[in-house]
């Protein structure tokens, strides 16, 4: 008997990451991943696993994760798009789906990864309205000094000291080929940040330690000390996680990538 035929299909997956434990499968918690499988499994009525472009963390949201799969040839992109939709819980929503080749991988094949974070400063950022999805903070914050540091980030660098755990196997090196701050309505400021790669909790530590300067907490120095691996200095605590958003994952030839990275934001 030959082997069914088989498709390789790209999902682009938005996900409010509040009631999740993160991406990956873990025992005894709720994930993206469990969820988009379950549903993937119950359609094609086998086990399914899925790759994914990179992990979020508990709370981290998504706009723009890349997942792929292996299913039977029957399932087209648009009847498994509307399928998926029907299926999955009202957090995580299918933005596209679409045939890629059979070694399609969403991690080994990515170019870029675009990550945002909004900071609220305005008392209206603390709605329950806007909190969900932002770090509201007190105080002044100096956009300049803000922008300062972030455009220090921008290069090859390592950035083995805003990392929670490091990665032996694949070194602390990252190219950041944009990072500034941009104003958020009339909220706050948001952190728009491209990179090849980001280590774990990279953007939330980059960020916090950026609102500590910003804020007059700590020297504009400190951030060029800690990029450079001087020794005696650590980063301020990371920012929570609720304000970041995986915005968009980019691959070659995706006409997306000039897109601004908060189109799909809410």
């Amino acid at each position: 008997m030959e082997p069914p035929f088989e498709r390789r299909v790209r999902l682009t997956l938005q996900y409010d990451g509040a009631g999740f434990f993160g991406w990956q499968v873990q025992p005894g918690v709720r994930t993206v991943q469990a969820e988009i499988e379950a549903v993937l499994s119950r359609l094609i009525d086998r086990p399914v696993r899925v790759a994914a472009a990179g992990r979020t963390d508990t709370g981290v949201h998504a706009v723009g994760q890349v997942v792929a799969a292996t299913v039977p040839e029957r399932w087209t992109p648009p009847t498994l798009h509307r399928a998926l939709n029907a299926l999955l819980p009202g957090d995580i929503w299918v933005r596209d789906v679409r045939e890629v080749p059979p070694d399609f991988d969403p991690r080994r094949h990515a170019v870029a990864r675009g990550y945002v974070y909004r900071v609220g400063t305005s008392e209206l950022a603390s709605s329950p309205f806007h909190r969900r999805w932002c770090w509201p903070v007190r105080g002044r914050v100096n956009l300049e000094s803000l922008a300062a540091a972030a455009a220090l980030l921008p290069g090859d660098h390592s950035f083995r000291a805003f990392a929670k755990t490091g990665q032996p196997e694949r070194g602390d090196r990252c190219i950041i080929g944009r990072a500034e701050w941009l104003p958020w309505r009339d909220l706050g400021y948001a952190f728009h940040i491209v990179g090849n790669r980001f280590l774990h909790h990279m953007v939330r530590y980059l960020v916090g330690t950026m609102v500590e300067i910003a804020q007059g907490g700590r020297p504009a120095d400190d951030m060029r000390a800690l990029l450079a691996g001087e020794d005696g200095y650590q980063t301020s605590p990371p920012a929570p996680a609720r304000g970041l958003f995986l915005a968009r994952v980019e691959y070659p030839g995706d006409a997306s990538a000039n897109a601004p990275l908060d189109s799909e934001l809410p």
